[in-house]
């Protein structure tokens, strides 16, 4: 999202109204969540039920059919049994509906949901084990294959050919590194561009496609306990941005988010590998593009972060929540080197799928 004012601003007194013109709901506790691009609000009515309310940005607003598939995935998931969030019907019988509001930047429109709310805290805030890790890559190889037999009318909606957060399209940060100047971050960020054009680019015709979730992160990740001391997840969030890509792409971005929570980021990528494989094993081209591709996530991540601050400086704490420690991640990974960082997630994960 590039443009400044776009993210909504309902004030409390807006979501209990939309919440009862929309829904036929009163609400008896609203509550502010997290989220990068949009307002979720937490909606406990007197009526019974949790449920989060999303409004969409005006940019994402403006594409309908975009939304309208993403919320058919969730429910294409849920149907087969993965914890993702459903939308309710309106008192119009309508999944979604647009909101024309002013939020203090003039007259603009909403896309606004009532999504059921999931049980659970975020995976970032759970100790996370090789057996969570190993079931965190098992998930996500597991959604992108259920995504990929998914049929709708509107498919072609998320070609989304110029999508800055696809990992496809990572020659697009090339306008926002001057933010680095004179950062060493630069110099870091260039030569993985570089090598991601030089040694995945020409590989990317043998990776297998697919439609990916895109944002499988450690705050879009919930669990819960599993009565053996361990956690199990119980809610997979925020579909926003869902498009056609390759399924070493979602591995990568798991893998790249998984690290930023550890205390010891290097030893992720076997654990998540191992239950990525025991779903869907990677073929050669893919294995051998696996570290450029987790870092060219950070990357993204990172100058992305830098300039959505630039344009929502109040909202700096949650926009670098992943850039801050993912800054010393990259650094580390591009030091060690992809032989031998390969050659850890490789030998931890055979060792990891051996025990099983």
């Amino acid at each position: 999202m590039s443009v400044k004012h776009a993210k909504s601003n309902f004030s409390q007194s807006q979501v209990a109204e939309t919440v009862k013109r929309l829904f036929g709901l009163t609400a008896s506790e609203i509550s502010s969540l997290p989220s990068y691009d949009d307002q979720n609000f937490f909606i406990d009515p007197i009526e019974g039920g949790k449920y989060v309310l999303k409004i969409m940005n005006s940019e994402d607003s403006k594409n309908p059919a975009l939304i309208e598939v993403q919320t058919h995935a969730m429910s294409f998931l849920h149907q087969n049994g993965l914890p993702a969030q459903t939308a309710l019907p309106n008192i119009s019988g309508q999944l979604m509906s647009l909101e024309e509001i002013d939020c203090g930047y003039g007259s603009q429109k909403y896309l606004v949901r009532l999504l059921t709310y999931l049980p659970g805290t975020t995976i970032s805030k759970v100790p996370l084990t090789p057996q969570l890790l190993y079931e965190t890559g098992k998930m996500a190889a597991t959604m992108d294959t259920i995504l990929q037999e998914m049929v709708h009318p509107h498919l072609a909606v998320l070609e989304r050919e110029n999508f800055i957060w696809s990992l496809s399209n990572l020659p697009l940060l090339e306008p926002y590194i001057h933010l680095f100047d004179g950062n060493p971050l630069e110099k870091v960020v260039k030569s993985v561009l570089y090598q991601y054009k030089t040694s995945v680019t020409p590989k990317r015709c043998n990776f297998r496609k697919c439609i990916n979730h895109g944002d499988f992160n450690d705050l879009n990740v919930l669990v819960q306990p599993d009565g053996r001391d361990g956690h199990r997840i119980s809610g997979i969030l925020d579909f926003g941005d869902m498009h056609s890509g390759y399924y070493i792409h979602e591995l990568a971005i798991t893998i790249m988010y998984m690290m930023i929570e550890h205390p010891k980021p290097i030893e992720v990528g076997g654990p998540v590998l191992a239950g990525w494989e025991s779903f869907l094993p990677l073929n050669e081209a893919e294995k051998d593009c696996l570290y450029v591709l987790v870092l060219s996530r950070f990357c993204q991540s990172i100058v992305l972060a830098h300039y959505s601050v630039s344009l929502h400086p109040e909202n700096e704490e949650y926009l670098m929540i992943t850039s801050k420690k993912g800054v010393h991640i990259l650094s580390q990974l591009w030091e060690l080197g992809k032989e031998q960082v390969e050659k850890l997630w490789f030998q931890t994960a055979a060792q990891f799928s051996d025990k099983k």
